[in-house]
């Protein structure tokens, strides 16, 4: 599979043009599109006029950057400009954007080309998408990036944006065998992103190595005065740290949770893992978490249930019909939660963030299985258990492919830094993953061809 990276440096080089991208992904679009189901629309024409200018400013010498006719999968729950962001909403289908949100207009300016959207589940939440794992169709892609995910896994796209509130960039992304990041709670604007819950609500990308990932998130990061939320802190150069000589690292192996509740194939890759970047170099620490984490997956979806309630409520009664069962159920949830157990989960949630710090005293990142297994049944999106502990406490997080099953379906690992640490992180992800030398696969099953466009 070519990565963003070796794509841009082709284009760079003169060896491929941004139409040539462009048609290739439209290709896998067409060989694969009709069983995986990973885009609501679509644009080619769109795409392919924009490759075609950007072509030309190739060829006249000019050079937007690393992202310069790249093409990428945008999640819908992002605002494209004259796009419309349904969110899964039937009611929403035709709510077409007056503008770009601000990841989006920073990727446009970086040169990016917008294939179309992808599958989100229902207002980012927990309900099945009809996205599919291109692994097993019969299993699902994780959500709630789900066509993101499965998308970038069939080579349709060259990266992609996501969002997290609970597990939704790491869980698909590790269900589909694709890398993923989580920055930093408030590093990347959330600006003409639709809310699911505001204070865990994360954008993030999603691409096939940590490169790409560094790539993807130096273009979408820093200071944005349209979300109040967005740090002020400025952005180092992602690559140039990823460029430099890293020893092996130190890193905490956490268990307790990440322990219990992982199944059998996810304990055995953990120690296989953890082996393997011993004979590298790497010093492997036990780290235990916090008592906090004893509660934290019951404390993180009520901070959700809330938060989301507040959002919908008053959309909730008028077209209670437009929201299918699970996101429901969170929204009643959260309509139904005293003021005062909020504010006690809002406090767990402060205490728990600082609390966690003391787990790097010694350790450059933690490192942790992505998921509880490998990807369950369509009838469900995963278990969030092994996610939402970092979307609570706003700590960044880098996912990557390790393994497969016995069944021939991807597993994966996190690695887990402290707050605004992106670069380092980084840097000690693309460490893990040459240790790791994961060879991604060509999805198993060739489907037949079918043709998408915009609407």
């Amino acid at each position: 599979m070519e990565t963003l990276h070796v794509a841009a440096a082709a284009v760079r080089q003169g060896r491929c043009t941004p139409v040539e991208l462009v048609q290739r992904c439209l290709e896998r679009i067409d060989r694969f599109e009709a069983a995986v189901r990973a885009w609501v629309f679509v644009d080619r024409e769109g795409a392919l006029a924009e490759a075609e200018r950007l072509t030309v400013e190739c060829q006249r010498g000019q050079w937007r950057g690393a992202l310069h006719g790249i093409p990428l999968g945008i999640k819908d729950i992002f605002d494209v400009f004259d796009w419309p962001t349904a969110a899964g909403s039937t009611l929403w289908a035709q709510s077409y954007a007056r503008r770009d949100a601000t990841v989006v207009q920073r990727l446009r300016q970086a040169g990016a080309i917008f294939l179309g959207k992808t599958v989100t589940t229902q207002y980012a939440s927990f309900d099945p998408p009809p996205t599919r794992n291109p692994w097993d169709p019969s299993r699902t892609p994780g959500g709630s990036s789900s066509g993101s995910a499965a998308g970038l896994a069939c080579g349709m796209m060259f990266g992609a944006l996501g969002s997290q509130t609970g597990g939704s960039i790491t869980r698909p992304a590790s269900y589909c065998g694709v890398a993923g990041c989580k920055p930093t709670f408030g590093r990347v604007s959330t600006d003409g992103v639709v809310p699911l819950a505001p204070s865990l609500d994360h954008v993030g990308p999603l691409a096939h190595t940590v490169r790409d990932l560094a790539i993807l998130l130096q273009a979408i990061a820093g200071p944005d005065p349209r979300d109040p939320l967005c740090s002020n802190r400025p952005v180092p150069d992602y690559l140039a740290r990823l460029d430099q000589p890293l020893p092996p690292p130190r890193l905490g192996r956490v268990r307790g949770l990440f322990q219990e509740r992982a199944d059998a194939e996810v304990r055995t890759l953990m120690d296989r893992v953890c082996d393997d970047f011993r004979r590298a170099g790497a010093t492997i620490h036990e780290v235990g978490l916090p008592a906090g984490f004893h509660d934290v997956v019951a404390q993180h979806r009520l901070v959700m249930a809330v938060e989301a309630a507040q959002f919908h409520a008053s959309r909730l009664r008028r077209h209670p019909d437009d929201y299918q069962p699970k996101v429901r159920g969170l929204l009643e949830e959260g309509l139904a939660c005293p003021a005062p157990v909020y504010a006690r989960a809002k406090e767990h949630q402060h205490q728990l963030s600082r609390e966690v710090l003391a787990c790097f005293a010694e350790v450059d990142a933690l490192v942790a299985p992505a998921t509880t297994g490998p990807p369950p049944e369509a009838a469900t999106t995963g278990d969030p258990a092994f996610q939402a502990p970092w979307s609570y406490t706003g700590l960044p997080t880098v996912s990557m492919p390790a393994g497969w099953t016995s069944a021939g379906l991807p597993l994966a690992i996190q690695v887990v830094g402290p707050p605004w640490s992106e670069a380092e992180l980084l840097a000690v992800a693309g460490w893990c993953e040459r240790v790791l030398a994961w060879e991604p696969r060509e999805p198993p099953v060739e489907f037949r061809r079918v043709r998408m466009s915009h609407g």
